[in-house]
């Protein structure tokens, strides 16, 4: 048995449920109904299948060989986002306000397609020669709530020992066929703030009367567009975006208090620490200057994610292997966005993968209520999955050092 054999009566199951969980979207710590469907999934391939890591995570655990060999973990994200679906497709979301609109509905069913494709191939075929350990690791909120940060601090990697770990996002703008692998940075970290700056309030009429909050926070919007600009070296990516500017709820009242949001975005850990202090100096000198109190609460979210150099090799080589090397990108600049597949890429050596997804065509890109998941890419999904196993699996690894 081989892989092109298997695919044509796989691929259809695959993109099934895929559509299917498309339709039952969970947010962060929900996914019951999910992790169900990939538990009884995994367990009808024989696999031994664990429940309930970081809440409603789920892992499988295939033996290749002796299993005294490597032994690899491959990581797929299962939570939706909270954003009504304005698809009007037969499987679009079925729950208002929720929605699979980052494609982890397809990140889960590739693994599965691969956890399948595998298990089947064990022992022969396209796998002869490998002994090993795969783990697919299928793991709650990804989105904002860190699943993969709590998975980490219970214990995955004492559970499941791995030597590397690999993840892959699926990646609109990149023409399907197509893989983005890089070392270094390729997921920023990102980091969050409220600042709350109280004055006095008073009648707009008579602003002498009063401190204001407005003014003073808009000083601070303005302000802040210098950090970066101006106090990080011009050679460093950082991001400092306020998202959020709430004061006030009358023509005729100066309010007493303005409340400000945003985000922070970079790739190395001390400019989180360069950044904040950036910030809290400015916040200082504001209040200083327009005579109100500012309080500045910053709050760290995940950290950078660092593809370690021989992980992204074997990526690579798994890829070319596929579409040949001319289809896999080594050097596109890293993304804004954040991923906690960083914290599982900080307990072992890791690579995060993007997979293109073909044209974002009419506003068609991650996080939009028009998004969907491109169901053509699941046939070559599955094969880089398996293709990385074998890679890493293999006692000869010849091709790779080639």
């Amino acid at each position: 048995m081989n892989l092109d054999l298997l695919l044509p009566d796989l691929v259809p199951r695959i993109a099934a449920i895929r559509r299917d969980i498309h339709a039952h979207p969970e947010l962060a710590f929900g996914e019951h109904r999910t992790a169900g469907v990939v538990a009884e999934f995994l367990e009808g391939l024989g696999l031994e299948v664990f429940r309930g890591i970081a809440r409603t995570g789920v892992v499988a655990r295939l033996v290749l060989g002796s299993g005294k060999g490597r032994s690899i973990g491959l990581r797929a994200d299962m939570d939706a986002l909270p954003l009504d679906e304005l698809n009007a497709f037969d499987h679009r979301s079925r729950h208002e306000g929720r929605m699979h609109a980052c494609g982890h509905d397809g990140h889960t069913a590739l693994l599965l397609g691969a956890a399948a494709a595998l298990s089947r191939l064990a022992g022969g075929g396209e796998l002869a020669g490998c002994d090993g350990i795969v783990h697919f690791i299928f793991q709650p909120a990804e989105e904002h709530e860190g699943g993969g940060e709590l998975m980490v601090q219970e214990g995955l990697f004492q559970r499941f020992p791995m030597e590397k770990v690999f993840g892959l996002h699926n990646w609109p703008g990149m023409d399907t066929g197509y893989f983005g692998i890089m070392d270094g940075p390729v997921m920023a970290g990102a980091d969050r703030f409220e600042i709350v700056v109280t004055g006095r309030g008073g009648h707009a009429a008579m602003p002498h009367q009063a401190t204001d909050t407005i003014v003073a926070a808009s000083a601070l919007v303005q302000a802040l567009q210098t950090v970066v600009a101006r106090t990080m070296d011009p050679q460093d990516a950082a991001v400092v975006s306020v998202t959020r500017f709430h004061a006030g709820h009358a023509d005729n009242i100066l309010p007493e208090e303005a409340v400000l949001g945003g985000t922070v975005r970079c790739f190395r850990p001390e400019l989180q620490d360069a950044i904040e202090v950036a910030i809290r100096r400015i916040c200082d000198g504001i209040a200083a200057a327009h005579g109100v109190s500012i309080r500045f609460n910053p709050e760290r979210g995940y950290p950078p994610t660092f593809n370690d150099p021989e992980a992204a090799a074997l990526c690579r080589a798994a890829a070319a292997a596929i579409v040949g090397e001319d289809k896999v990108h080594p050097d596109l600049k890293p993304s804004m966005g954040a991923e906690d597949f960083a914290y599982l890429a900080r307990a072992v050596p890791g690579c995060y993968v993007w997979l293109g997804n073909g044209p974002g065509v009419g506003g068609c890109m991650l996080h939009s209520p028009h998004y969907d998941f491109n169901d053509e890419v699941i046939p070559l999904g599955i094969r880089y999955w398996v293709a990385l196993a074998r890679h890493c699996l293999r006692a000869d690894n010849t091709e790779v050092a080639a």
